[in-house]
């Protein structure tokens, strides 16, 4: 195609290049642009249709982008073009070039409120925006260019979405002072507290410690939507501003005249219980949460009636009622299912350990094997495997037989689970261990058997009760042993200072 050529245009004012921006092949772009140089910057309709933009949202192909931006005249584009660029970019995780672009916009005084849009779009974007580096290390940016964004691109990414988000709200500036402004500010900490994005808040809050104390009609302060959408990150800044917590634990929120703790009672989204495995561990989150607002708050608050005229307690009781059902069903039914393979391991080890590989003598009844290591390593196994398979079926009895009362719930069944799950792999692993010493004491004299594949065939089931199990142990063991400590805590991070 001749270079004029090149600049013709569909029914919808498309050229050549905006759909080989959409290809991913930067070949393709960039043998176009060496043809006709005013290619990139051609889109005779809108900003829609110009290469760049429609790299940008339809694919978001870093290498198409980049290449795309460096031959783009961005400098001569219109203040509303070069926002419509800037939350396209955004809103496809490419905070690098959302930064560039910024540095190009210049905005007049009464258009930096468009600033806030982006901002919101930021607020809704935790897992962009981890850890408190508003720059990417020396090591980080030389491994991202010597292998074209193939390493670190993901902490680059989050290193540029925590600055672009400081730039954003720096290049506010007055309008954060503004009369208007709160009702942005509420909207930001409300978009931000809802998906636990604490580094976006902790970035606005540095600069404007205020926010803190802003309370919003329909939802109350950041930590009452924190508490509302159990956000345990979020709310782990109000440990940070000392004795005036307590303060804070008497704000209503004003819609319905509803305190901290009145939240706490209510149950979250079912997205939000569904972090952790399982009705009762959900339920044990649950009562954790109740108890930690109820030692912040007041003592006179924690009976305090609220517009309906419910206590806190009361609309706890209420509203996890089905929960605690639930948990108590989920609770029985894991006992059982482990309870069986326990007894199972039992009813095979138990005989095993009388009816010994390679028999006893006929005339003294002492095993054949008995000075052999092998033997050793059998007896021993067999009778680990024996008493925690016993000791594995005795604590899942204990859970079925337990009252299943809150209490029981905060402390006493995730521990008993806990316990019972790990007594119950002990007697797994010992039971293989006992097979493959009977193998080698009843093959070693076979040169034909393949003795390795018999030592590593116990790992392959072994194996596969941890992994396959992982998720559900992290949280077992988790809430049983350090659920406290690890949902409240204070995490230092209003007054670390970034790097």
């Amino acid at each position: 195609m001749t270079p004029k050529e090149l600049e013709l245009t569909t029914n919808q004012n498309c050229t050549a290049l905006y759909f080989a921006a959409q290809s991913e092949i930067v070949t393709i772009a960039e043998e176009m642009v060496k043809k006709n140089r005013n290619l990139p910057s051609i889109f005779p309709d809108c900003i829609y249709n110009l290469p760049l933009f429609v790299a940008i949202v339809s694919t978001g192909n870093r290498d198409m982008v980049s290449y795309l931006y460096s031959v783009t005249p961005i400098d001569g584009l219109a203040s509303a073009d070069l926002m419509q660029l800037l939350m396209a970019s955004i809103s496809s995780d490419l905070y690098d070039t959302a930064l560039k672009i910024l540095d190009t916009l210049k905005l007049e005084h009464e258009e930096k409120k468009l600033l806030w849009d982006p901002l919101e779009m930021l607020a809704r974007k935790p897992s962009e925006i981890i850890g408190n580096k508003s720059r990417p290390s020396v090591w980080e940016k030389c491994l991202n260019s010597c292998f074209r964004g193939r390493f670190c691109n993901k902490a680059m990414m989050q290193a540029s979405a925590h600055h672009l988000v400081y730039c954003l709200w720096k290049e506010l500036g007055d309008e954060n002072f503004s009369s208007t402004a709160v009702q942005y500010h509420m909207q930001l900490l409300r978009e931000a507290a809802q998906v636990g994005n604490v580094e976006f808040l902790v970035i606005l809050i540095r600069s404007y410690p205020d926010l803190i104390w802003q309370v919003d009609v329909g939802y109350g302060t950041l930590f009452h939507v924190a508490i509302k959408h159990r956000q345990e990150r979020v709310f782990n800044l109000i440990y940070e501003i000392g004795v005036l917590k307590g303060n804070l634990a008497t704000v209503y929120e004003p819609k319905r005249s509803s305190d901290m703790l009145h939240l706490a009672g209510e149950l979250p989204s079912s997205d939000r219980l569904n972090i952790v495995s399982g009705a009762a561990l959900q339920m044990q989150r649950e009562l954790l949460w109740f108890q930690e607002i109820e030692k912040i708050v007041p003592k006179s608050y924690v009976n305090m009636k609220n517009r309906k005229g419910k206590a806190p307690r009361d609309i706890f009781v209420k509203t996890h009622e089905e929960l605690q059902k639930n948990g108590e069903k989920w609770m029985k039914g894991t006992a059982n299912s482990c309870m069986l393979v326990a007894a199972l391991i039992a009813t095979v080890v138990f005989p095993a350990a009388f009816t010994v590989p390679g028999g006893n003598n006929q005339e003294t009844g002492i095993p054949i094997f008995l000075e052999s290591n092998w033997f050793t390593v059998f007896f021993i196994s067999d009778a680990v495997a024996m008493l925690f398979s016993s000791s594995s079926i005795l604590v899942f009895l204990s859970i079925l037989t337990s009252r299943y009362t809150e209490k029981d719930f905060l402390v006493s069944l995730p521990r008993r689970l806990a316990i019972g799950l790990s007594t119950l792999l002990i007697s797994i692993i010992g039971m293989l261990i006992a097979f493959t010493a009977a193998c080698f004491l009843v093959f070693k004299g076979k040169t034909g058997v393949p003795i390795r594949i018999i030592v590593g065939a116990p790992a392959v089931p072994i194996s596969l009760f941890v992994i396959l199990h992982y998720a559900l142990w992290l949280d077992i063991f988790r809430s049983a042993f350090c659920s406290k400590r690890f949902l409240f805590r204070s995490q230092n991070m209003l007054f670390k200072q970034a790097s």
